[in-house]
């Protein structure tokens, strides 16, 4: 047993005291960081777009309307009331970090409100020859777009209402586009509503429908719904789970190949036996993945209480993170093992590495069918079928619809004994692999050392 904790002490050292691991570590955070900090300052602070848009209107209602719906306070009114919406049922935190009006929220989310000019040609005018008009590139203002609103747009042909024709040139910003349709659907139902002598607001206050937060209600206490959370935490809990099982499992193999290739592995065996230096190997790496894995649960933890999120997560949650991260690290670890003892530099490794890959991908595959139905039969078979079992049983835990407790803890003994397996058969190839050179074992090979240690 000592010998396995020098060799899990010095594993653990070689990875953590070393500056790639350090900035790894940091790296993802950071990028987060930097990235929520500066893009939305950078596209607030973009100079706003400024441009012509051209309207055939042989209604003579819409051009005006239409001049009125793209003025900047219409458009800002307009991306105000979304972002209102949008933060109804986000956290109150949320909510004074985007401003109360939503305002804050719009600018950072669409940038700067564009300075936009209608300008009205004639009814009779060709929309062909206009065309050449909108593809001048070398004409200032810009020109953005060209509409042609149809004779029946603001009153109906025959009882049917007319619509319009957009042209914009190559490359459009979406964000703009969106801007034009918005306010030409505003500008249409102005003219239609004048047409038939109508009051607008009368109209919209007998349309119009707030959107209210619902509420949760649980056994101990009643909380405001948090809409994207029930999403969002399945997807966490599976990245944290594949970033914990990749930090050790990929240094596992790299050690491993380094080792072998230097002939560094032939003075570790002559002091400890292939079993001590594999149980060794595993426990070493382990601890550097969960340390990996308490730095990102820290970080999730601090966000969910900085936005008043905390009361949404049950820390139960993080208890059976730790138990299926277990599972999954023993079986993805011990195949890295075996992977790196049967090769001899890492370019082999990587053809042997691809089936491992595709058992660790393929639940981000199913991600969103398990975690919409969790209980489907689907998701209930492949929550038992190892090694995928792990993602799969954590995906549906973390779900609005958790699995019975017996599902649970039947796929927890499924890992274990799956477990089990895998670190035999990874102890008969690594003793075997580990003093072998030339070309590497196939699978068939690998198998038959399996069957005859």
């Amino acid at each position: 047993m000592k010998k396995i904790l020098l060799v899990a002490v010095r594993e653990f050292t070689a990875t953590v005291f070393t500056r790639a691991f350090v900035l790894g570590l940091m790296l993802t955070p950071a990028i987060g960081a930097i990235g929520a900090t500066l893009v939305p300052r950078m596209m607030a602070r973009s100079a706003p777009v400024q441009g012509q848009i051209a309207v055939v209107d042989p209604t003579g209602a819409v051009g005006g309307e239409l001049a009125d719906a793209l003025s900047a306070d219409r458009i800002t009114g307009r991306r105000a009331d979304q972002a209102r919406q949008a933060l109804i049922q986000a956290p109150e935190s949320v909510r004074q970090v985007a401003g109360s009006d939503g305002g804050r929220a719009a600018r950072f989310a669409l940038g700067s409100v564009p300075q936009l000019t209608v300008v009205q040609r004639p009814p009779d005018t060709d929309p062909q020859q206009e065309k050449a008009w909108l593809t001048d590139d070398q004409a200032a203002p810009r020109r953005l777009a060209l509409v042609v609103i149809h004779p029946n747009a603001a009153v109906p042909s025959g009882g049917v209402y007319g619509n319009y024709d957009l042209y914009v040139p190559q490359n459009l910003d979406d964000r703009l586009e969106n801007e034009i349709y918005q306010g030409l659907r505003e500008a249409i139902i102005n003219a239609r509503i004048k047409a038939r002598s109508l009051d607008r607001a009368t109209i919209e206050g007998l349309v119009r429908v707030g959107r209210v937060a619902s509420i949760t209600v649980t056994k101990n206490n009643e909380r405001r719904t948090v809409t994207g959370f029930n999403q969002l935490l399945p997807a966490a809990f599976a990245a944290l789970l594949f970033i914990g099982v990749m930090t050790g499992g990929q240094a596992l193999l790299t050690s491993t190949v380094e080792e072998k290739s230097s002939r560094v592995i032939e003075i570790l065996l002559s002091a400890v036996s292939p079993m001590e230096l594999l149980a060794g190997k595993l426990l070493g790496q382990m601890t550097v993945s969960l340390l990996a894995l308490a730095f990102y649960v820290g970080l999730g933890l601090a966000l969910l209480v900085s936005f008043a999120m905390f009361g949404l997560f049950n820390p139960w949650l993080l208890v059976y993170l730790v138990i299926f991260f277990l599972i999954a690290y023993f079986v993805i670890g011990a195949m890295m093992l075996t992977v790196g003892s049967v090769v001899n530099d890492m370019r082999e490794a990587q053809s042997m590495m691809m089936p491992i890959m595709l058992l660790i991908m393929a639940p981000w595959l199913f991600w969103i069918p398990i975690s919409r139905e969790p209980n489907s039969t689907f998701s209930t078979i492949v929550s038992f079928i190892p090694p995928v079992n792990a993602f799969a049983m954590l995906l549906r835990m973390t779900s609005n619809t958790p699995p019975p407790w017996w599902q649970v803890w039947t796929s927890i003994a499924i890992g274990v004994a799956s477990v089990v397996a895998v670190l035999w058969c990874a102890a008969k190839v690594f003793r075997i692999g580990l003093l072998m050179y030339g070309k590497p074992p196939d699978f068939a090979t690998m198998i038959r050392w399996i069957r005859a240690a």
